[in-house]
């Protein structure tokens, strides 16, 4: 019974640590997409446009790790393997969607998280992000 017990905090140790990975990939993907660092952006210019946008890519990518991980075979090893690829797939897709929405739209999108004011765009990218992430997710299940 014991070794049960720590057979599932391994189990969920493992997918924790991958969503983890993967919510950091997603963060650093966004840092290479806007000008700037983006931590200089958030914590000490206070962007609440830059807020949006990463807080809907960690959301976005949350959602698709949970529908991986749900959907994930009984085999520990191919459910991380499929939560990492399901994730990466998805960080890939969100940035793709940010670059479609700065080429067909005026100005730079990656400048738009600077001002302290909200900015339209930057809710049409966070809505394509969990829309990407909506997607994924019931493809999955």
């Amino acid at each position: 019974m014991l070794a049960d017990l720590f057979l599932e905090i391994g189990i969920v140790l493992s997918y924790a640590v991958s969503g983890l990975i993967l919510m950091l990939i997603g963060y650093f993907v966004v840092d290479l997409l806007t000008p700037g660092k983006l931590h200089v952006i958030l914590w000490e210019k206070k962007s609440k446009n830059a807020a949006i946008l990463v807080a809907s890519d960690l959301l976005s990518v949350a959602i698709i790790v949970i529908a991986a991980i749900r959907a994930s075979s009984d085999d520990l090893l191919l459910g991380i393997i499929s939560t990492l690829v399901f994730g990466l797939v998805g960080i890939i897709l969100m940035a793709l969607s940010f670059l479609l929405i700065d080429a067909f739209t005026p100005g730079k999108l990656g400048d738009i998280i600077k001002p302290d004011e909200f900015h339209p765009e930057v809710w049409v990218n966070a809505s394509a992000h969990v829309g990407i992430a909506g997607i994924m997710a019931a493809a999955l299940l």
